[in-house]
C-alpha cells in the first residue's frame, strides 16, 4: 500500500511538470508567430505610407 501511494504522487508530479513544459513550449511558439505578424504588419504600414506619399504628389 505504501509503495502505491508513493507512485501516485510521483505520477502527479510528473504530470504537473509535463503541463508546465507544454505551456512554455506553446508560449514560445506564440511569441515566434507574433514576431512574424509584427514584421508583416510593419511591412504593410511602410507600403501603405509609400502609396499615400505617391497619392499626395
Amino acid at each position: 500500500m505504501e509503495q502505491e501511494k508513493d507512485n501516485f504522487w510521483l505520477y502527479i508530479g510528473a504530470l504537473i511538470v509535463a503541463v508546465i513544459i507544454g505551456v512554455f513550449i506553446l508560449k514560445a511558439r506564440e511569441n515566434e508567430v507574433s514576431g512574424w505578424d509584427n514584421g508583416a504588419i510593419q511591412e504593410s504600414k511602410q507600403e501603405a505610407e509609400k502609396q499615400m506619399e505617391k497619392a499626395k504628389k
